[in-house]
């Protein structure tokens, strides 16, 4: 294996059909098939993924691909750290199931890497190269006020596992995911990143290494679902000083909306005779932000007016979740 130039990982859970544009986004990269491996953990899956697995399993071309295989779903941090462990190859990409990668994305990351650290690209050095993540182009018309995807376009703090690549000998050292704090999605990658950042290890963002995520259409219930799911998440904001002060807004509020959120909440509960100027000091920040989100700049994806009591309960359900999770992890998060 002393081609191998790096491996990608990816954890799986019910999602065959995305798996699957993964796997050919895979093999169209433009490094050559001989220079990396492919990695799926299969973590409890119950739908289709075990045939998507096979059909690729047999292709005559492309990279090799491995599959390990969880009997039992332990959450993405415990998938990731059974892939990376497997990794043959000194750096490792990681991406997620409901993700297409460009097809020069392993070749981009390599080289972003070694621009970081010179080295880092056989393991010698140690960097993190966080790539860029946009919603699915494929899928643009899905966007809207019950969508969820992602977009990163720069260096953002969060590190998501959706498109970053490490050293192998960077992971090892540190251990790999904290799947014991993070069992769900959210946090484990930010707090992966941000212990290698504690220990010096340079970060470097690259355009090039490109990600299109997935856009889901999950409704305005799954919406508030995945706005209650955030608790365990605040653990990174105990654990690294540097991300709350780079990150929170006020040093407090996890987004901008609930600062203005909350600054709206206490001007409705003021005595009536201050109530109506507060209001209009506030609040009205908020009814700006409320009104833009309705419109999205314009390109309708916002929902329209209508859509405002959702995006305040939504807000509220949030800043409720990452209250629970502060007063978890002795912190000050809203």
């Amino acid at each position: 294996m002393s081609g191998l130039r790096v491996s990608v990982v990816a954890a799986t859970h019910d999602r065959a059909d995305r798996l699957d544009a993964l796997l050919a986004s895979l093999w169209a990269q433009s490094l050559a098939p001989g220079a990396f491996e492919v990695i799926i953990v299969d973590d409890g899956s119950t739908d289709a993924t075990g045939a998507v697995l096979g059909h690729w399993l047999r292709r005559p071309d492309g990279p090799s691909l491995r599959v390990v295989r969880r009997e039992r779903a332990g959450g993405p941090a415990v998938a990731r750290n059974e892939g990376w462990r497997t990794a043959r190859a000194p750096v490792v990409a990681f991406t997620d199931d409901d993700c297409r990668v460009a097809p020069l994305w392993l070749e981009a990351g390599l080289g972003a890497l070694d621009a970081t650290a010179p080295g880092a690209g056989t393991g010698e050095a140690e960097a993190i190269v966080q790539g860029a993540t946009e919603p699915d182009p494929m899928e643009a018309d899905r966007l809207g006020p019950f969508s969820r995807s992602l977009t990163v376009t720069g260096l953002d703090g969060w590190f998501a596992t959706a498109n970053v690549f490490y050293p192998r000998s960077l992971l090892e050292r540190l251990g790999g995911f904290d799947g014991e704090t993070f069992t769900r999605a959210g946090g484990e990658d930010t707090d992966l990143a941000w212990r290698a950042l504690a220990h010096g290890v340079p970060a470097a963002f690259c355009p090039e290494a490109r990600a299109w995520h997935a856009v889901h259409d999950v409704g305005p219930v799954g919406r508030l679902r995945n706005a209650a799911r955030w608790a365990e998440t605040m653990a990174v904001f105990a654990r690294h000083p540097e991300l709350r002060r780079r990150n929170l807004v006020r040093g407090i509020f996890w987004k901008d909306s609930h600062y203005l959120l909350v600054r709206t909440l206490v001007a409705l509960v003021l005595p009536r005779r201050l109530r109506a100027p507060a209001v209009s000091y506030l609040a009205w920040r908020y009814g700006v932000q409320l009104w833009q989100r309705a419109h999205h700049d314009g390109d309708g994806s916002g929902g329209g007016p209508a859509s405002i009591p959702f995006f305040v309960l939504h807000d509220a359900v949030e800043v409720a979740t990452a209250a629970r999770g502060a007063v978890r992890y002795r912190t000050v998060v809203l």
